[in-house]
């Protein structure tokens, strides 16, 4: 039998509106009213129709999130802290993948605005992009996640991607190596920050860098330690080989230290390797790898808190968020 919240009401002696203000966590409800009802509807296993609530306010309390692949360990883990914010207000989180696929995209943003999401938030494969209407539905607030789209002017948490670079590639300077190679994608926002870090940190400390020691992949984050092994077999055949390489993430780190090491060489004593992302398997590889710590759990904690806001006055325009990245020093490139 379906438990409504009328019967609630009948059982406990108070209005069908009280019961209704408790569920919706208003303030003008008197402590032992409020604890008498939340009691009884855990007697009864009350589960609110989330339909019914939605039809009827507009709003269905669920937040959608498209990202580039779903198994990528920062994915996962800013999902994961996403969606214990959004659960603590009773929110759902509706995840969808993109597979670095600009069509497919598209049309994971029109499957979640038929679904009625309250926001979408988006760690978008598309460039080019010059306005809000032509990264999602006009009617669905929007969240930019870890690729930003500036010239579009949306609301964007992320980690500061140039500073990224700069630590990284000051960190393996700073361990006396002069060829540092660079890893990196191609376009989106953190791919070309980091690469500009990388180069900033170079130019700073009047290093030369060959052309040959900048290696750039598309789909990087869904090839990981393919594209990272891959590319780290192309500069061990240069007739000058890189005494050191920063990777754009965990994931491309641990292929190219895998090349070095199938190559016959030490990491880091002949190739110093540095990730991005400080993924939670770091410290355990054969190596374990430094890495630069983007702060993951908290742009999920953050996103969730500006995706409620978005959620209750979807005209806001909430300020973006930019966190300072942190260098995490292990054995792939300790100073010998």
């Amino acid at each position: 039998m379906t438990i409504r919240l009328k019967d609630i009401a009948d059982d406990l002696g108070v209005s069908v509106v009280t019961v209704s203000k408790v569920l919706r966590g208003k303030t003008d409800i008197g402590d032992e009213t409020r604890r008498r009802v939340l009691q009884r509807m855990k007697e009864l296993d009350y589960r609110p129709n989330m339909l019914a609530r939605g039809l009827a306010s507009g709003r269905t309390q669920t937040v959608g999130l498209i990202v580039p692949d779903l198994v990528h360990p920062f994915f996962a883990e800013f999902a994961k802290s996403l969606a214990s914010v959004l659960r603590a207000s009773q929110y759902a989180l509706i995840l969808a993948s993109s597979e670095e696929d600009p069509e497919i995209e598209e049309q994971e943003i029109r499957t979640l605005a038929l679904r009625g999401v309250d926001v979408l938030l988006l760690a978008s494969c598309r460039v080019g992009l010059r306005s809000a209407s032509q990264v999602c539905d006009a009617k669905i607030p929007c969240l930019l996640v870890d690729r930003n789209l500036a010239v579009t002017k949306m609301p964007f948490v992320g980690s500061d991607d140039v500073r990224a670079g700069e630590l990284a590639t000051e960190h393996l300077i700073s361990i006396g190596r002069k060829h540092i190679a660079h890893i990196g994608g191609q376009e989106t926002s953190p791919s070309v920050d980091r690469a500009r870090g990388y180069a900033n940190a170079i130019s700073r400390h009047k290093l030369k860098v060959l052309e040959a020691y900048i290696v750039r992949n598309s789909r990087i984050e869904e090839g990981g330690d393919t594209i990272g092994f891959q590319a780290m077999q192309r500069l061990l055949r240069l007739r000058s080989k890189p005494d050191a390489v920063f990777c754009y993430n965990d994931l491309t780190a641990v292929g190219a230290i895998e090349a070095v090491l199938q190559a016959g060489l030490r990491v880091p004593e002949d190739v110093a390797v540095i990730g991005c992302g400080n993924f939670r398997y770091a410290g355990y590889l054969r190596v374990p790898l430094s890495s630069i710590d983007q702060s993951t759990m908290e742009l999920g904690r953050l996103a969730g808190e500006m995706a409620l806001e978005l959620s209750s006055q979807p005209s806001a325009t909430p300020c973006s968020a930019l966190l300072q990245p942190s260098l995490v020093v292990r054995a792939s490139t300790q100073r010998q």
